[in-house]
């Protein structure tokens, strides 16, 4: 077999051990199609290219390795894109495929031409067009370095379709780069463990795909030793344990009063894999008053951080910490009355949040947020991982559901809707043995509900819960925070869900009455197969469910 510009491509995604590739199918790219049958990564595919998008993102989140999407063309290029933003925002490692029109009809409004590099310049981390045969294997190889590397993030590999047939050389496999983080000698390591220790108000401020449980465990030891509360950046509240009593809640929209006064009150911000961005401080409101800001994040530009600055260690916090492995107990802390003192005040932290996150419904017996995280939070495996688009619905599930792995929520930190569905298809095929669930809302779920397809065709296994108000109730809070009284266009007629989904071979269930939930997410974590709820809440055109004391998306 001659081998050509579509098997090196080939190979060299065979060279990262990528398990799985989300595509819908194009002509432009069959050549890489057929080279890819040769090698060890599955195809995957999806029923739209935002699903697809959706799905290598949640591989990457919910692994640590770089996901992988292929489409076509313009119409194809047009519906990733908002997977693209999404990494881009989120900084999550993504190399996206997209088949081009051949390099002869470039520049004549041919079918389905586009400018890649206008498209996408502004929301990826680099373009790239494999216009040189000879060299595609290490452009390839360069796109999933940079890609992982400093603040992760998307990268957009454009493939001529004329000459993905073009005969090259075999190429070395080229090994992933990774650049050393900046780890403490004990030295440093001491007079950093002395500048906590000097803090009356520290706080750790978590972020970003570099935690596991190792990272995690070595961060709770150190916190709970030291009497510092811990709090997340927005949708990365699952990076550290939540039974930890260091652990005050996440910051951003629908946060609890104790980890607003945890940051907003420190005088000793640590940064750990993330920054001061706007959702994660209010629009930029909390946070300004800190006598000293240290970030520990490996992008060495931190074109994240808006703010005071006084330490950047280039580093990735999982690396950073284990420089304090040799430091001994009690780094960090203080000493007598600072003690004891900071210990009072973190107690008091950790209670505010501990009332605040369990469910106290105003009607306990009728269906809404609170009984129905509450039900699931009551039921779920510690190790569940969940995975949700945006709207008023997922405030729930930060709020009532707990975690205690990384890597166990999946939710886009850019507020796209549709992410939930195809994420659970990525989650459940990389993790068959734990339990996945989907979370979306009505109007979230008409994003890329169809990815219901998707996750029977391949066999993978969840639990979807579409939580239906009647409309794009995030927006019809802020509508009636805006304009009383006065509701345009936010409501939604909505078909069967439950219907939809047994056409799909997944059994359903509309649930009505709070009393039928309970047993029937039993029964669903007792099957081998996919189960869907169809949840009714109340309606948002009724005045239910906006005014009962739960926070919405805003600030």
């Amino acid at each position: 077999m001659t081998h050509t510009v579509a098997t090196e491509i080939a190979r060299q995604i065979t060279h990262r051990a990528i398990p799985r590739i989300y595509h819908v199918p194009g002509e432009s790219f069959l050549g890489l199609l057929d080279a890819l049958r040769d090698e060890s990564s599955r195809l995957i595919v999806a029923r739209n290219e935002g699903g697809a998008g959706f799905m290598a993102l949640a591989e990457s989140r919910v692994t640590g390795n770089t996901g992988v999407a292929m489409v076509t063309r313009g119409p194809g290029a047009a519906n990733i894109a908002i997977a693209i933003h999404t990494a881009f925002q989120d900084a999550t490692p993504l190399v996206v495929f997209v088949g081009l029109i051949p390099t002869t009809d470039r520049e004549r409004e041919s079918f389905q031409e586009f400018d890649i590099h206008a498209w996408f310049g502004s929301t990826a981390k680099a373009v790239m067009v494999l216009d040189h045969p000879g060299s595609s294997a290490e452009r390839v190889s360069r796109a999933f370095d940079i890609a992982q590397s400093g603040r992760p993030g998307p990268v957009v590999i454009g493939l001529p379709e004329n000459l993905l047939a073009v005969p090259v050389a075999k190429a070395p496999a080229f090994p992933p780069k990774h650049t050393p983080s900046r780890i403490l000698g004990p030295e440093e390591t001491t007079r950093f463990a002395e500048r906590l220790a000097a803090a009356e108000r520290p706080v750790f401020v978590v972020g970003g795909e570099c935690w596991d449980t190792g990272s995690a465990a070595d961060l709770r030891r150190l916190a709970e030793q030291a009497a510092i509360p811990v709090v997340s950046d927005f949708r990365s509240h699952d990076a550290f344990p939540h039974s930890s009593s260091a652990w005050v809640g996440s910051l951003g929209y629908g946060r609890n009063e104790g980890a607003r006064r945890a940051y907003d009150e420190a005088d000793l911000v640590v940064y750990l894999g993330t920054a001061r961005k706007d959702v994660l401080s209010d629009g930029f409101l909390l946070g300004n008053g800190a006598e000293s800001v240290v970030v520990v994040n490996p992008d060495p530009d931190l074109r994240e951080h808006t703010g005071q600055l006084d330490t950047h260690l280039v580093s990735r916090p999982d690396e950073w910490l284990q420089g304090f492995a040799g430091v001994g107990a009690g780094a960090g802390a203080a000493s007598g009355a600072a003690h004891a003192h900071r210990t009072a005040r973190l107690a008091e932290l950790r209670a505010t949040y501990l009332a605040w996150s369990q469910p106290r419904p105003s009607a306990p017996d009728v269906l809404s947020r609170e009984t129905v995280f509450g039900a699931l939070q009551e039921a779920l495996p510690n190790d569940a991982i969940i995975t949700a688009g945006a709207g008023n619905y997922v405030i729930g599930a930060l709020r009532y559901v707990h975690h205690e792995v990384p890597r166990s929520f999946i939710g886009p930190r850019n507020g796209a809707m549709g992410l939930g569905v195809p994420g659970a298809v990525a989650a459940s095929l990389a993790f068959p043995e734990r339990t996945v669930v989907a979370l979306a809302g009505d109007g979230c779920f008409g994003m890329n509900g169809q990815e219901l397809a998707t996750l029977t065709m391949f066999q993978g296994r969840a639990l979807v819960f579409l939580l239906d108000n009647g409309g794009y109730g995030t927006i019809h809070a802020h509508q009636e925070r805006s304009f009383p009284d006065r509701p345009a266009g936010t409501y939604l007629q909505n078909p069967d869900f439950a219907g939809i989904a047994r056409a799909h071979g997944i059994v359903a269930h509309r649930i009505e009455q709070l009393d039928e939930l309970a047993p029937r997410i039993a029964a669903a974590l007792a099957s081998p197969g996919s189960t869907f709820f169809h949840i009714l809440l109340p309606r948002i055109n009724e005045g239910l469910g906006l005014h009962d004391g739960s926070e919405t998306e805003t600030r």
